[in-house]
């Protein structure tokens, strides 16, 4: 081995070392800093308007575009989070006291079965109803145990959280300010074509931008047509509900129904026929549409993947990574397929 290829081996070796202890450094904020760096790629197109507006003055553009973010996002989130932690503790109480039995519940829906039904349910050695209804209960009152452990957690971790945000956002101030610089850096680091690499990074901003704006919007917009249905209904705790519905719908076509869908199965059981139909309408026809028209337009239109590698990217990206997954799946999705299709571009005859 002559000596120029061992100095270059000993130097790719030194930068992959040298890489894998930076990744292991940053890895127990890689939250903040995936995040950071989302923000500032929605917000680029806003940065970039101030940046004019304010006769290049980067720092200036910057700040002004995080002070929107608060405004938009953060102060609204954290009046929603202070009025959800209040009805979740409500709740809990209801549920330790026993005015809110879920026991109860699954008692009226049994009592209401036909008896062909309990008889069908026999013969499939499911007809021991009274242990379901034991196991169910057991498993309510472990779910709100569970909730409440969490929400301890959140409030006994609230620096933490805040420390993760302040983090966030400084990361963001740079990413928008010497995002260019960055991203260009990177580009000449990258061995791949000009056209290539133009292609991977646009392809891999606008799966970003509209894997997020697409997910929050529909989010957004089922969450809150959830509450309100249930508050019209008088389901105890709509605000909890409709966010519980806002995370659900993250998992495309099934989201949301895993909430309203059982509520609208008691309502027609126990006889409050008017409110299990307006439900189940409403759940179908307008938060279900919700989901049918929003979600391809805004999600798979600007991606260009079929809803199917959408759903199944999402579902696998949160099982692996938690909640950020439901970018990362789609971005992960949309680079595999881009890297292919150039792959089977560049291996077509020349006419």
């Amino acid at each position: 081995m002559t000596h120029p290829e061992l100095h270059e081996k000993t130097f790719l070796l030194l930068l992959v070392v040298v890489t894998l202890a930076f990744g292991w450094i940053l890895l127990p904020f890689y939250g903040a800093l995936f995040w950071g760096a989302v923000v500032a790629i929605l917000f680029e197109p806003i940065y970039r308007k101030l940046l004019v507006a304010m006769r290049q003055r980067r720092n200036l553009a910057a700040i002004t575009t995080l002070l929107l973010f608060l405004i938009i996002v953060i102060f609204p989130l954290a009046l929603i989070t202070a009025a959800l932690g209040k009805e979740a503790t409500a709740i809990y109480q209801q549920m330790r006291s026993g005015s809110l039995d879920f026991g109860a519940y699954l008692q009226q829906v049994i009592n209401a079965l036909p008896s062909w039904l309990i008889g069908l349910l026999e013969r499939f050695d499911l007809g021991d109803l009274a242990s379901i209804q034991k196991k169910l209960s057991a498993a309510a009152v472990e779910g709100s145990q569970f909730i409440a452990s969490q929400a301890l957690n959140v409030g006994q971790n609230t620096f933490g959280f805040i420390v993760g945000v302040g983090i966030m956002l400084y990361l963001m101030f740079f990413f928008l300010r010497d995002g260019r610089t960055l991203t260009a850096r990177i580009k000449q680091a990258i061995p791949l074509s000009t056209e290539h690499k133009r292609y991977f990074f646009l392809k891999f901003t606008t799966v970003i931008r509209a894997t997020v704006k697409g997910n929050i919007v529909v989010a957004i917009v089922q969450g809150a047509l959830g509450g309100l249905i249930f508050w019209f209904l008088g389901v105890q705790g709509p605000l909890v509900w409709g966010v519980v519905m806002a995370f659900l719908s993250l998992l495309p076509a099934v989201g949301t129904a895993m909430v309203w869908a059982p509520v609208a199965v008691y309502f027609l059981l126990t006889g409050s026929i008017w409110q299990g139909v307006t439900l189940t309408a409403f759940g179908v026809l307008v938060i279900g549409l919700v989901d049918n028209v929003l979600r391809p337009i805004l999600v798979g239109k600007d991606t260009q993947m079929p809803d199917y590698v959408v759903l199944v990217s999402t579902l696998g990206g949160m099982a692996l990574f938690g909640l950020h997954g439901f970018v990362i799946g789609p971005v992960i999705a949309a680079l595999f397929i881009a890297a292919w299709d150039l792959f089977s571009s560049d291996k077509e005859p020349t006419p």
